[in-house]
């Protein structure tokens, strides 16, 4: 189900290189960890241990996690923490990711069909980023595109004598406004002629294809039009079409969720840096594309990510499809490295699913 980004270094720690007692020693201090968010010291550790052991035994395989670079002490104090790499190795070679019960399968679908009911993409994928927000106490996070919706109608407004409003509709009821500039002297009947001309064209075709068949048909010829209604229509066309990274849409709800479990005030300086790194977007926009070229979940935890490299954060994503099985977005959550990812990783999966049948539906 999961595909991962694997950091460098990652590959030198295989799970051969952990005999029994080793592994249940990094798992109790990976799941000490991803439950209270504190170091764990030996002494606790073989308390806890399923196998009897002293914590003099404790302290040496302690000793030889550290070596292979899974586990730290943050300070002085006899506790370990996992680093980023033992926990993509905890995740990868270690967790055991739970199925989830027919109770949550069906409490996502409800929600998600529910609000998705005659509304729109967008309307649809802000409920669904909600809800995962509140199943997960992380922050819900979806990038869409915007370049595979199906038109409804166009219309261009003057503002100014060298700017116009241009209104896109959607047939899924979305409608946005982009404002263009117009060349000098354009006369009101060329922003008129122009809507008229891509509306005569436009019902059902995404702005990829309407912008081929008016490419085509002005240049064979087909196209009846001055050259200042042509410029509007180009105008307009390459406003929505460039399918650059400005065409993609983020939708993150449940910020306050990362606020919930700060340890410390160095906690609190990371999510700063996390929302920070939320409000440019463009980073995130960057990262999300990444879980677009691949199938299934995608887990990025720290570092392994420009972008969370300084709030410790982590993101696990999937893509979900439009009508034709083409990936048009991802959807997951954002949250501290001590998600609980074995829990967290079906309920994404599922919502992804979730997503794509009802936007093919």
């Amino acid at each position: 189900m999961a595909s991962h980004d694997v950091p460098i270094g990652a590959s030198q720690v295989s799970l051969a290189a952990l005999n029994e007692r080793s592994r249940e020693i990094f798992r109790s201090i990976v799941e000490s960890y991803l439950t209270t968010g504190e170091p764990v010291g030996s002494r606790n550790l073989s308390r806890i241990l399923p196998i009897s052991l002293s914590p003099a035994s404790v302290r040496n395989v302690m000793s030889d996690l550290e070596d292979l670079g899974l586990i730290f002490a943050p300070h002085t104090s006899a506790g370990r923490l996992p680093t980023e790499l033992g926990l993509r190795f905890f995740v990868d070679a270690l967790m055991q990711v739970g199925d989830l019960t027919e109770d949550s399968r069906r409490s996502i679908e409800a929600q998600v069909a529910v609000h998705g009911a005659n509304k729109s993409v967008d309307a649809v994928l802000t409920e669904a980023s909600q809800m995962l927000s509140g199943l997960t106490r992380s922050a819900g996070v979806v990038l869409t595109t915007k370049i595979n919706v199906r038109l409804k109608h166009i219309e261009f407004v003057r503002l100014e004598p060298e700017r116009a409003l241009a209104v896109l509709v959607a047939e899924d009821g979305q409608v946005e406004n982009r404002v263009l500039n117009v060349p000098p002297g354009l006369p009101s009947s060329a922003l008129v002629e122009a809507g008229n001309f891509l509306n005569s064209r436009i019902r059902g075709r995404t702005l990829d294809e309407l912008r081929i068949e008016i490419e085509t048909a002005v240049t064979q010829g087909k196209a009846e039009l001055d050259a200042l209604t042509q410029k509007v229509i180009s105008a307009g066309l390459a406003s929505w079409s460039g399918g650059n990274s400005d065409e993609r849409q983020l939708i993150v709800r449940g910020h306050a969720n990362l606020l919930d479990d700060l340890h410390a005030l160095d906690d609190l300086e990371r999510v700063r840096s996390l929302f920070d790194a939320l409000e440019t977007k463009r980073g995130v926009i960057d990262l999300l594309g990444r879980a677009e070229r691949a199938d299934g979940v995608r887990i990025f935890i720290g570092s392994e990510n420009k972008l969370f490299s300084l709030s410790g954060s982590s993101t696990i994503v999937a893509p979900y499809r439009d009508n034709e099985g083409r990936i048009v977005g991802v959807i997951g959550v954002i949250g501290p490295t001590r998600l609980n990812y074995a829990r967290i990783i079906p309920m994404v999966d599922y919502t992804a699913r979730v997503v794509s049948r009802l936007l093919s539906g």
